[in-house]
């Protein structure tokens, strides 16, 4: 199947994939539309990465993807790649992976079967493996578009601008009365797949509001998690990256709602 190609085509050059058929999917209707519809951020598949350097909807999340995008790669790619096929790849440093973790996204999948919504926390299964079954494509995803009541940050650690991150984390606090009354916090680039850290959360409901809350936070964000190893870094130095990266993206939401005189 081919979408943008950022991935698949490098990965025939290598001959990594030997596809006998390419199955063109730029010439389906409206696959590429972004729109919010009943409290939700639809996005189509083919809707290239480059859409999202400026805000596509109001509100938190409309403020949060531009910083992600941003992050995503060079101009270049990001003009060719789209959302679904960062999805359907699942690479875990994929900003777009992290994201829809984090936000409990909606993925529509479909193939000879039919539809079906698959939740983004049982759609990524380990490294570069989803839950898609033969001959099923993604269609659609689907964000919940945050209230204002919420606040968003975004940190992430490549070794040169436009490279994979070791690690990324997408930190969405809601604050009231100086307190956390509810957090979402996400991790990629650090295990085989994204996550959302639930001990991560569990630290910052119900505390006042401080960097010191964030640091602990960060402490236990990879509770359970196995990190990755490889020649980019041992995992011992991307579990200390996320531990920071968590307290830093929490610090710029924190900011945020200082700003907005929350």
């Amino acid at each position: 199947m081919l979408a943008g190609g950022q991935t698949l085509v490098p990965a025939m050059n290598f001959r990594l994939a030997r596809p006998a058929v390419l199955v063109d999917l730029n010439m389906i209707g409206d696959a590429d539309r972004v729109d919010v519809e009943d409290g939700e951020l639809r996005i189509g598949a083919l809707a290239r990465h480059i859409r999202f350097d400026s805000p596509v909807c109001d509100g938190p999340l409309g403020r949060l993807l531009p910083q992600m995008s941003r992050h995503i790669a060079h101009v270049p790619i990001r003009m060719r790649g789209t959302f679904g096929g960062s999805l359907a790849h699942a690479d875990p440093a994929s900003e777009w992976c992290a994201l829809s973790v984090t936000l409990d996204a909606t993925v529509l999948v479909e193939g000879p079967a039919g539809k079906r919504p698959v939740g983004a926390r049982d759609f990524f299964l380990s490294l570069l493996t989803t839950a898609l079954e033969a001959g099923e494509v993604v269609r659609e995803i689907r964000l919940p578009v945050l209230e204002e009541g919420w606040s968003c940050g975004f940190r992430e650690f490549s070794r040169r601008a436009g490279d994979f991150a070791l690690a990324l984390a997408v930190a969405c606090i809601q604050v009231q009365d100086g307190c956390v009354a509810d957090a979402r916090i996400g991790i990629g680039g650090v295990g085989a797949a994204p996550f959302r850290s639930e001990s991560a959360e569990a630290v910052l409901r119900g505390q006042a509001v401080s960097q010191a809350l964030f640091n602990r936070a960060g402490e236990a964000a990879l509770e359970g998690v196995d990190a990755l190893h490889d020649h980019h870094a041992t995992a011992a130095y991307r579990r200390d990256l996320a531990r920071v990266l968590v307290a830093r993206a929490l610090g710029d939401a924190a900011g945020t709602v200082v700003a907005a005189g929350g």
